[in-house]
């Protein structure tokens, strides 16, 4: 069928043309805003799931109704970085919030004075890093400056907080990729929500991360579960699976047959991500107004072939031989989580030998820990990519690290 006219979005991020299954999650932010509004109290939201579910996407869709309902929305990809590059992240995206409720010539003294606060609050980085406030606000003398980021953090949130409610409006970060927040930013996020909400005030922010954020978030704060409602973004239903599917499609005047429907769920296990790919890769090579379970297998090969150079070859750029060897043999294993001392066991190696290697793993987000001595994969199917990568488990020699000698 033509290209031009191909209704699906594979691309990462891409918001689908028919956001199937995420209606209650769209309700749930709107009630959220809704409240806080109105001054009372609503926990607010965590995402997490594997890759490739849509979490990024609902972030679009909450700016989107952020938007709508008169809230500031400020959108920020986190990414491990020290504490002075992360309070230069936050002084960027919030003082670009503050300008659009109200451009300076109509300041009042509360947006003058969570200006003012901002400002403390990044010459604690400028100081550090040299990256410039750009703007000729001078620092609150009072509050925002003390270098402490927890303490700093929670008077940003709290005087912009003011300013907004003092203008009816309010102001929702959005945080994607959660999970390489470093401790002490998240625990200067939480402590900030928290003393905003204890202030009835219309601020808030959402995270959408890998499985591990809730964890990461209770360990920062012991009040985090109070203050968040932690949803589990997974697979579509079979039903809202069909929707995604044959939605876009149905809106070029395309129809699928029942038995393609049921062999493309089953392909792509109900992931969007996977859904978006393979009806993309369906529509190159169907004709006519109607796909066929035959359309769906003769995409089947083009579909993996994709996925491998862009969705999971990816995730490996930065792994070494050890790293790829434990990952294939976790994959030997199958796609559940497994055992840690199975994995070792299959690499002919003791768990103390290579605990270090998962750890290593954990940390570059390509694993996480469920429970206590297991791991499992953070993207769906990566157990079949390392299969098709590595046909063969090969395990490297592991390199013992002993004393330094002296060449003296």
């Amino acid at each position: 069928m033509d290209r031009a006219s191909n209704p699906y979005t594979p691309q990462p991020g891409a918001d689908p043309e028919v956001l199937a299954g995420r209606a209650e999650l769209l309700e749930g932010f709107r009630v959220l805003l809704g409240r806080l509004q109105r001054g009372r109290a609503e926990p607010s939201m965590l995402l997490t799931g594997l890759r490739g579910v849509g979490k990024t996407v609902l972030l679009a869709r909450f700016a989107e109704i952020a938007r709508a309902e008169g809230w500031e929305s400020i959108e920020l990809a986190a990414g491990k970085c020290d504490d002075t590059r992360f309070r230069q992240a936050v002084f960027t995206h919030l003082k670009a919030g503050l300008l659009r409720l109200a451009p300076r010539a109509r300041w009042t003294q509360h947006d003058q004075r969570a200006a003012e606060v901002l400002t403390a609050f990044a010459a604690q980085a400028d100081a550090a890093c040299a990256f410039g406030v750009a703007w000729d606000v001078p620092a609150s003398e009072t509050a925002g400056g003390t270098g402490e980021l927890d303490l700093d953090l929670t008077d940003v949130f709290v005087t912009i907080g003011e300013a907004a409610g003092a203008r009816d409006r309010g102001i929702v970060l959005l945080i994607d990729d959660a999970q390489w927040l470093a401790r002490s930013q998240l625990e200067a996020l939480v402590q900030a929500l928290h003393s905003a909400a204890q202030r009835h005030l219309p601020i808030t922010w959402v995270a959408a991360g890998l499985p591990q954020l809730p964890e990461l978030s209770a360990e920062a704060r012991v009040y985090a579960d109070r203050l968040f409602t932690t949803t589990a973004v997974g697979p579509l239903s079979d039903d809202d699976a069909r929707v995604a599917l044959t939605g876009p499609a149905l809106a070029e005047g395309v129809t699928y047959d029942e038995p393609a429907v049921q062999r493309a769920i089953e392909i792509t296990g109900g992931y969007p991500c996977f859904i978006q790919e393979l009806g993309a890769q369906v529509w190159a090579v169907a004709e006519g107004g109607r796909v066929t379970v035959a359309d769906v297998e003769l995409a089947h090969d083009a579909y993996d072939a994709r996925l491998d150079s862009w969705f999971f070859r990816l995730r490996l750029d930065r792994v070494t031989p050890l790293q790829t060897a434990y990952l294939r043999a976790m994959a030997e294993l199958g796609p559940a989580p497994q055992k840690a001392a199975d994995v070792a066991r299959l690499m002919g190696r003791e768990s103390t030998q290579v605990g270090p290697i998962r750890a290593e793993l954990i940390d570059l987000g390509l694993l996480y820990a469920p429970e206590h001595g297991y791991a499992a994969f953070t993207t769906p199917d990566f157990d079949r990519f390392m299969l098709r990568l590595v046909p063969e488990l090969r395990v490297p020699e592991i390199q013992r690290r002993g004393p330094r000698v002296s060449s003296s």
